[in-house]
């Protein structure tokens, strides 16, 4: 448009600043026919764009002669506006282009060459534009340059133009992102160009363009492809063809498209299927697994419509499971076929596929056409079948499985209630609170209308003793009879402990008082089990249904019968009760009766204990004033006799050597004895064994009195810190005579610093002396006894131990125990006694006592004392 518009304009008028329309009204137009006139009009009117003359004077003033109306449309600005500041139009261009825009001024200016320039505006209303913009120079004749111009709207160019590349751009992408070959081939079959990019092609473009299929295909896929180019020519239509090639990767299948492109020429488009040819195969090779599955599964497997519910296909797992027939089911929903025992679970599984897709293992109930109610597991997914929406659902069999589950949780609560009365049977002895939770219980558990227990008594007949039962039938609580033919009727029908099962009372032969009892009672079924104990009938558990037939189950029947065998048990346990609170009364008669004869008994046993009492320390007392007599006379001969005797020495020059005593000194004045003989004649060793023999007998009448009192008061103790090391020093002095009339010694290995204990210290010297006295007593002249001691665990180990003559284990064991000893050993009794009390003061101080044999010779005998401490002091 603009190229055209300075073509028809002449610069000579331009030059004179007249405008375009007033060209066009000017009556002086000699250069301009009228069908040019009319063209100029109809350019005036319709140019999108604005013509415009720049005045570049010499001394650099810029004047702008003229401005078309097309301002207004192009850069929203008056033209008069735009005289006044041309630079509100410098102003207006996009500031990416305004470099562009200012070099291509300056390359005008100075060259003087036409200018050409085309970029962005933003109008004042904020809309973008593109424009482009032409100058042409023209000198004048006072020097100064006249610049013509013209300003075009490109916008809608442009954009076609953005457009057009983006769509090639778009197109050249796909093409270059096609993985194809693309082959233009001749009608005669010549390879006319191809484009092989990313695909895999081992010939280079010389070595195929220009050659026609015959030379590089083999001759059966060159005759194929043949045809198909010259029907897809000859039809105009889109042809295919598939074929295979052998490649370096071995036999590929290949598709060819042709189109037509041009006169007598096709575009070729060959793809690569060898990986779809081999997924048809493993997909052909799934639909047959999948067919082969969905036939032989053990479940049930249908395809349905999804909003219907209508059968496509069904397994024959489906047709055993329903009882309908392959052809039955297959083009009826469920609904007519009266599937679902709960029509909400078909809108649920609906729903949840709907929403999610798939649903897995819902537990849903199925009726059979037998009108059998089974229960399966119901695992579904919306498939695509045809464009339709279907259902593939699972049905897994799960009826055995809860009827079993059923069975088990039977059984447990079974088991719960036969716990629980056992339970009560041994925690209680109500018989009659046990026999009511029984029947209330077993009703409970079975959902019978009626559960009793009934008694057969010779004396009383029959009668009820525990019932529960539904208000809405009549009670047969306080219900008895001494009908005996009915009774023994009753009693017939559960001879040899058998359990009666009724389904239906009025299929079986009764009696008419028996029959009138059901109608009575309104009893449709019953099960009885009979209550034995031992061998006799003692009753009946009996169950009721009132309010119609019942089929009895066998679990149900094995429950009566072990509740009647733990009402057995019950009743056993309540008449043992009453046998045991009868003998418990006689017993508690008898406890009486040998109560007080034992107080009798005691009495006695008091009396002769003090008569005991009596009579030791009335002997002991004359024992001990005839022993201490004797004592004191044999000690008297023996110190007159020394003293004779060494008179008598005296006398005879010293040479005497009678060692025999006379008696004659201690007879009375009168004696017939001391008249007729003035002297008896004593051996001295025989005057002091009797003394040995007299201090033996006093030693063991005191310690038979110490015993006697240490058994009935026991031994007393003054317990106070000690200090052992000393105490042992003490004592080895106080045995000095003794050890060296026996030519005994004794080695003290006690340590100085051993801790202090709590002991008595006259108890503890009298058993040190008692220890060391049984060693001298039973052993030659010559003992060496060595003492020691050590602390052990929080006791002080004290060691006695010699080199003389050691004992049995056994004699060890009894050596610190009451008993009598030998009687040929004159003086084991009283040192028995003595190494009894010894045992008693240790262990009156908390302490032990033990002797041991050694090995090659002699005893240890060794005790411990506990230590000192203030706990211990405070406990005492």
């Amino acid at each position: 448009m603009a190229m055209i518009t300075l073509n028809i304009i002449p610069i000579a008028y331009i030059s004179k600043g007249l405008r375009v329309d007033e060209i066009v009204k000017s009556p002086q137009k000699p250069d301009f026919p009228p069908e040019k006139i009319t063209l100029l009009e109809t350019i005036a009117a319709n140019l999108p764009g604005m013509i415009f003359q720049i005045l570049q004077r010499q001394d650099g003033s810029v004047f702008i002669p003229y401005i078309s109306s097309g301002c207004k449309y192009l850069y929203e600005l008056e033209p008069e506006a735009v005289q006044a500041d041309f630079q509100v139009l410098y102003k207006l261009i996009h500031p990416q282009d305004i470099k562009a825009f200012t070099e291509s001024i300056a390359v005008c200016l100075t060259t003087l060459r036409p200018w050409h320039w085309e970029g962005r505006i933003v109008t004042p209303s904020g809309r973008l534009k593109w424009i482009q913009g032409t100058l042409q120079p023209e000198l004048q004749e006072a020097g100064d340059f006249l610049w013509h111009g013209l300003i075009m709207d490109i916008t809608d160019r442009k954009q076609a133009q953005e457009k057009l590349q983006g769509s090639e751009a778009r197109y050249k992408a796909i093409l270059d992102a096609i993985p194809d070959l693309m082959f233009r081939f001749s009608r005669d079959g010549e390879y006319l160009d191809l484009k092989s990019e990313g695909a895999n092609i081992t010939l280079s473009r010389e070595e195929i363009v220009g050659k026609n299929l015959q030379e590089l295909l083999p001759s059966d896929v060159a005759a194929i492809s043949q045809v198909a180019i010259a029907k897809t020519l000859d039809s105009g239509t889109l042809q295919s063809c598939e074929y295979q090639l052998p490649t370096s990767l071995g036999v590929r299948d290949y598709e060819a498209r042709l189109v037509v492109s041009g006169a007598d020429e096709v575009l070729a488009i060959v793809r690569d299927i060898t990986e779809r040819k081999q997924g048809e195969v493993a997909l052909q090779n799934l639909a047959q697994k999948f067919a082969k599955a969905f036939s032989c599964s053990p479940d049930s497997i249908t395809i349905s419509t999804l909003q219907e519910g209508r059968f496509i296909e069904v397994n024959d797992s489906f047709v055993n499971l329903s009882g309908y027939g392959r052809d039955e089911a297959i083009g009826k929903t469920s609904f007519e076929l009266n599937l679902w025992v709960d029509d909400r679970d078909r809108l649920n599984l609906v729903q949840e596929l709907q929403s999610t897709g798939v649903a897995r293992n819902l537990e849903i109930e199925f009726r059979q056409k037998s009108g059998e109610i089974i229960t399966t597991l119901l695992s579904a997914e919306v498939i695509d079948l045809d464009g339709v929406p279907a259902i593939l659902a699972v049905h897994h069999d799960i009826t055995e499985r809860k009827q079993v589950e059923a069975q088990l949780r039977f059984c447990a609560q079974r088991d719960r209630l036969l716990a629980e009365t056992l339970v009560r049977i041994r925690s209680s002895l109500n018989l009659e609170q046990i026999l009511q939770t029984t029947v209330t219980e077993v009703r409970q558990f079975l959902q019978a209308d009626r559960v009793f227990i009934a008694l057969n008594n010779a004396n009383l007949g029959v009668r009820t003793l525990a019932e529960s039962v539904d208000p809405k039938y009549p009670s047969v609580s306080g219900w008895s009879t001494n009908d005996e033919a009915y009774l023994q009727e009753l009693r017939n029908l559960l001879k040899d402990n058998l359990v009666r099962v009724v389904e239906d009372v009025t299929q079986i032969s009764l009696s008419p008082k028996v029959k009138a009892h059901f109608q009575k009672f309104q009893t449709k079924a019953t099960l009885t089990v009979p209550i034995m104990l031992g061998n006799e009938l003692f009753g009946a558990l009996i169950a009721n249904q009132c309010s119609g037939l019942r089929h009895w189950q066998p679990i149900e029947i094995d429950l009566l019968q072990q509740m009647s065998e733990q009402v057995a048990i019950a009743i056993q346990q309540s008449q043992i009760c009453q046998k045991l609170a009868e003998l418990n009364t006689n017993l508690e008669h008898q406890v009486q009766e040998r109560t007080a004869q034992l107080q009798q008994k005691m009495q006695e046993v008091e009396k002769l204990h003090r008569v005991k009492d009596v009579v030791l320390h009335t002997v002991a007392h004359d024992l001990r004033t005839s022993v201490m007599g004797n004592l004191m006379v044999l000690k008297n001969l023996l110190n007159q006799g020394v003293e004779s005797m060494e008179a008598g020495e005296q006398g005879a020059g010293g040479k005497g050597e009678n060692k025999k005593l006379s008696l004659s000194p201690l007879l009375p004045a009168k004696c017939p004895s001391a008249s007729s003989q003035s002297q008896i004649p004593i051996s001295r060793s025989i005057i002091e064994r009797m003394i040995q023999g007299n201090d033996r007998q006093l030693t063991m009448i005191n310690s038979l009195l110490e015993i006697n009192s240490c058994e009935k008061q026991g031994i007393e103790i003054k317990l106070e810190p000690v200090q052992l090391s000393s105490l042992l020093g003490e004592c080895s002095s106080q045995l000095e005579p003794i050890l060296t009339q026996n030519q005994a010694t004794l080695k003290n290995l006690v340590p100085a610093d051993l801790p202090l204990v709590m002991a008595d210290g006259t108890r503890l010297q009298k058993v040190l002396v008692n220890l060391i006295a049984h060693s001298l007593q039973n052993n030659p002249p010559g003992l060496h006894f060595t003492l020691s001691a050590t602390v052990e665990g929080g006791m002080i180990r004290t060691q006695i131990q010699d080199d003389g003559v050691g004992m049995s284990k056994v004699e060890c064991d009894r050596l610190f125990d009451l008993h009598v000893r030998d009687p040929q050993d004159c003086c084991s009794t009283s040192i028995g006694l003595k190494m009894y009390l010894c045992r008693k003061v240790i262990k009156a101080h908390g302490g032990e006592i033990g002797v041991m044999s050694n090995r090659k010779r002699g005893l240890t005998f060794w005790f411990t004392l506990p230590l000192f401490t203030e706990k211990v002091l405070s406990a005492k």
